[in-house]
């Protein structure tokens, strides 16, 4: 069994809410990202998710979590770049980095919409037959980022505001070494590699060559690594439902147990024409989770972990989860915590 050395820990939040009282539900996300800070967590992730009750903007949810933090790393796990102008967002993203004083990583996937049929014309200004929805989107978005200058050295623009050479503002230089690709197949894992991106996997992949979920995995990261070309070190964070049980009361516990499961019987298989896999989730004791953790055959390859919160739980739960697990599991597993980070994930 390797020991580990898990440099980063995270986590994702779905950022439920009552569709008839969604502030409520979003302060309490919000609550939990300072939670996240005051345990140590390097890092807190939330999920971009459109036409059901979660958060449909992570820029604007993420601004307002600047304000409410100070040292944590804020990331979002994924922004689907079929929904987004390139231009639009990056400015939004820049916006919302140096608000935060650089904290801010971005995770994207590229893609048609898929719920662009359903929104049609709501979504689309014209044939999306046209549209290129494919890697290339998600690059015209990083180099918006860049900041570039627009025009040739001579190019002005004039408002009320004066005359000004045009480029993306504000710059947030650093922001383009912090972009992320959601990778689940060795086709994203070789793009997010040759062009930069850190990359971010998670507990579902596209299962090729194996029917094991790991060993897909593990020659995903493989691929990464051995395909960099990024300016800077690589980074790689690996996602895991990870529920301790240390904290909770005797019904909690049980119901935690019936949600894992309930998900287990996908995990014995890949599933459906694309043969998706799925990872078990982990509930247990922290001596229960730290055993299994240190079996994982992919953590000795990253420098991030990251919880991956399960879906439609009750704010009160996912504060025992993530202190739980700050507290009683991640030290076992190598992170010492403590470290002021900025822009780690």
């Amino acid at each position: 069994m390797t020991k580990l050395s898990i440099r980063h820990i995270a986590f994702l939040t779905p950022g439920n809410y009552d569709d008839a009282d969604p502030r409520s539900g979003l302060e309490d996300s919000l609550s939990l990202f300072e939670h996240g800070e005051a345990v140590g967590f390097d890092s807190a992730w939330v999920r971009q998710r459109h036409l059901e009750p979660g958060v449909s903007s992570a820029a604007t949810f993420l601004a307002a979590a600047t304000q409410r933090t100070r040292r944590i790393g804020l990331g979002t796990a994924v922004i689907q770049m079929g929904y987004e102008n390139p231009f639009r967002l990056a400015e939004d993203l820049s916006l919302v980095d140096v608000l935060s004083g650089g904290r801010l990583n971005i995770g994207l996937s590229a893609g048609p919409p898929p719920f662009g049929k359903l929104l049609g014309q709501r979504l689309f200004d014209g044939d999306p037959a046209t549209i290129d929805f494919s890697h290339a989107r998600v690059a015209r978005l990083a180099a918006n980022i860049e900041g570039g200058w627009l025009g040739d050295p001579d190019t002005r623009i004039t408002s009320a505001a004066g005359e000004h050479r045009p480029r993306l503002r504000p710059h947030a230089p650093g922001l383009r070494q912090r972009l992320w690709y959601g990778g689940g197949s060795l086709r994203s894992a070789r793009w997010a590699a040759e062009n930069g991106f850190h990359l971010l996997v998670g507990n579902i992949n596209i299962g090729e060559e194996t029917d094991d979920f790991f060993e897909a995995q593990r020659r995903h990261i493989e691929t990464f690594r051995e395909l960099w070309r990024g300016a800077v070190t690589p980074r790689i964070a690996v996602g895991r439902v990870i529920v301790p049980i240390d904290g909770a009361d005797a019904a909690t516990r049980q119901r935690y147990r019936d949600y894992a499961a309930s998900r287990h019987a996908r995990t014995l298989a890949p599933q459906g024409e694309r043969r998706t896999q799925f990872a078990p989730d982990l509930v247990g004791t922290a001596a229960e989770l730290i055993e299994r953790l240190a079996a994982d055959p992919i953590l000795p390859l990253v420098d991030t972990l990251r919880l991956e919160l399960p879906y439609n739980f009750r704010i009160d739960d996912y504060r025992q989860i993530i202190g739980d697990f700050a507290a009683l599991v991640a030290p076992a597993l190598g992170w010492r915590g403590g470290a002021e980070l900025k822009g780690a994930a």
